[in-house]
This record gives structure tokens, C-alpha cells and sequence, in this order.
């Protein structure tokens, strides 16, 4: 079994990588700092996996323990890099936290990386790296504009750090994914998207917005340039998203990539406004969900949804779930993690 590690493990899209990941018969490896994550989501994993994946917990800021973590691990095959802050409007506010969490972690990995015969790197990007794009569907040759909040900078920083390695070491292999919003939950409703404090995320905050956590969920601006006035976004199922790192992996692996620094969007083709999102939620639960409009937030853009040819055909995968799939499942997932607490 290739052994495999992947950072920010125990988070929401690397505890769903690592369940496909499991299910392919890869062995796991995890590093995570349970900043915004709880080790009792390995448990989780094992329940619907049957394996456990080991487990380190390490702050990737640390980088003497990240060069230990690599002399001791040199049996890894690939590395899925998902360890990052992810909030749009929280980078606005705190621009340096995201600049050291997301840029110096990765430099730190990289150097770490320089020792291994051969690296096979899955990078965890993002559509913010387009900004607002000039044409929709956005494809991965639309130019990568400059972004719109700190977040976005630091995924842009990153691919260009990455590109940077491959440029001067022919083994090193990587693939940024660029995808678009990821929403809902495993369907056993075991592991989900569990913000720490306030979601800083629509689909959480909807969820425990209808459960009573929350008061109401403020929609930021509905005087946008859309068919009802809210920001629109290519909302993509985790399950799905977490398929298609198991398939970019072993694209490497397989030696199948046409060059040693590849990108792909990953996201349903399709864009759905707040509003739509808000109505799909209340059609699957039969919850009236309590909202109101408010200013818009700084660092949004308008729309944004994906090409997804290049994957589709490059890849061979495809998203399959729907917004009403995603939605049920995030809201599965919310009444069992309540009933549980």
C-alpha cells in the first residue's frame, strides 16, 4: 500500500479525502494542529472506513518538527497539502495570520520535500485565484487577476511557489486543484463541516441557523448584478471534491501527468446564487430558515463557476451530487452532531 500524508487531515475536505483515500487502499497519514478540527474525527473515519490512519499533531509553523516529521516519513508517495486558514472575510480582518499559516507552512513542507527522491504534491488552490473573472464559465486559462482578499493571495503566492519547484527539480511533481465552494457532508452523517466558533462559511451557518446555534444568517448584499441580487457560486459536494484528489493522485503516481505542474477546476459547472442555496435548504429539510439582507461583505466578488471540460476529460471525473444532495447531507450531518453533543 503507497503511503500517503495528508496535512489538515482531520478538517473538513482532508477527513472526506482521507475516507476515499482509505476506501482506494491507500495507507494514511495525518498531520493536523486541531486548530480548526477535533481529534475525535479520527474515530469518525475509522467507523466508516474500518482503518485507522495514523496521526501526527504538529503545527506546520514549527519548522524544526517539520523537518523531523520528513527524516522519519520517507516512505511517502504523495502528499495531499489541504493545512491552511480558509476564510475570505476573517483574511480581510487578519491579513498576516494567513499570510504565515498558508505561505510559511508550505515553503516549510517544500524544503522538507527536497530530500526525497521523488515528490508527488497535491496542492490545495482555490477559484479565488482568478478574482473576478473576466468570462464565465472560468477555465484554467482565464489569467489569474490580483486577488480580492489576503485568502485568495496566499493560494496565488502558493501555485506560484510550487511552480517555482518544478521549474528547477524535473521529479517533483505536482497538481494544483482549483475548486470552487464545497458544501454538504458524508451521507453517513459521521464527518461534516464543523467551524470552530462562527461559520465563516454559507452552509454551516445556514444549518445551524435552522438547528437554533444561531439567531439568523446575514445574506451580504442583494444588490449584486444577478438574477436576484445575490453573490452566485459553483457549489460543489465534498464527497465528490474529495474523489477527485484520490484521481489526481494517482494521475502521479501513474506517471499519466503531461507535465510536472498541472492545474484543474473542480466544481459542478453550474452557479447558484445565496438565494438558491437558501431555497434548496429549506426544500430538502421543510425548515423556513430565518435570514436577513445585509451590506456586502469586503473581498466578494460577483460570480463565480467553473469550466470543468479540462477536468472531466484530463481526469476522467466528474461531480455528480446535486446542491439538493449536498444540502440534505449538511443537514443529516447537523442534527446528528447535536444529538451527539
Amino acid at each position: 500500500m503507497d503511503k500517503i500524508l495528508v496535512t489538515g487531515g482531520l478538517g473538513y475536505i482532508g477527513s472526506h479525502t482521507v475516507v476515499e483515500l482509505q476506501k482506494e487502499g491507500f495507507e494514511v497519514v495525518i498531520i493536523d494542529d486541531l486548530s480548526n478540527s477535533s481529534v475525535e474525527t479520527l474515530d469518525r473515519i475509522k467507523a466508516i472506513t474500518g482503518k485507522n490512519p495514523q496521526f501526527e499533531e504538529l503545527d506546520l509553523k514549527e519548522k524544526d518538527r517539520v523537518e523531523a516529521f520528513f527524516k522519519t516519513y520517507k516512505d511517502l508517495k504523495g502528499i495531499i497539502h489541504f493545512a491552511a486558514s480558509k476564510a475570505v472575510g476573517e483574511s480581510v480582518n487578519h491579513p498576516l495570520k494567513y499570510y504565515e499559516n498558508n505561505i510559511s507552512t508550505l515553503v516549510y513542507i517544500l524544503k522538507a520535500l527536497q530530500d526525497l527522491e521523488t515528490s508527488n504534491f497535491i496542492f490545495s488552490s482555490s477559484c479565488t485565484v482568478y478574482g473576478q473573472a473576466d468570462e464565465l464559465p472560468i477555465t484554467e486559462e482565464a489569467p489569474v487577476k490580483k486577488a480580492e482578499s489576503p485568502y485568495g493571495n496566499t493560494k496565488q503566492i502558493g501555485e506560484e511557489i510550487i511552480q517555482e519547484v518544478c521549474k528547477i527539480n524535473s521529479e517533483f511533481n505536482a497538481i494544483a486543484l482549483r475548486y470552487f465552494n464545497p458544501i454538504g457532508a458524508h451521507d453517513s452523517a459521521l464527518i461534516g463541516e464543523l467551524p470552530i466558533g462562527i461559520p465563516q462559511n454559507l452552509v454551516p451557518f445556514i444549518t445551524q441557523t435552522a438547528i437554533g446555534l444561531r439567531e439568523e444568517l446575514s445574506v451580504f448584499g442583494d444588490d449584486y448584478p444577478t438574477e436576484d441580487g445575490t453573490c452566485i457560486r459553483d457549489y460543489i459536494h465534498v464527497v465528490d471534491l474529495a474523489k477527485a484528489h484520490v484521481v489526481a493522485l494517482k494521475r502521479l503516481l501513474e506517471s499519466n501527468n503531461k507535465t510536472n505542474y498541472e492545474t484543474f477546476n473542480l466544481g459542478t459547472g453550474t452557479g447558484s446564487s445565496v438565494m438558491e442555496v437558501i431555497k434548496s435548504f429549506e426544500r430538502v429539510s421543510g425548515e423556513k430558515l430565518n435570514y436577513k439582507i445585509v451590506e456586502r461583505r469586503e473581498g466578494d466578488i460577483i460570480a463565480a463557476y467553473a469550466d470543468t471540460e479540462k477536468a472531466n476529460k484530463e481526469l476522467g471525473w466528474k461531480a455528480h451530487l446535486t446542491l439538493n444532495d449536498a444540502m440534505l447531507s449538511a443537514w443529516e450531518w447537523e442534527k446528528k452532531l447535536r444529538e451527539n453533543l
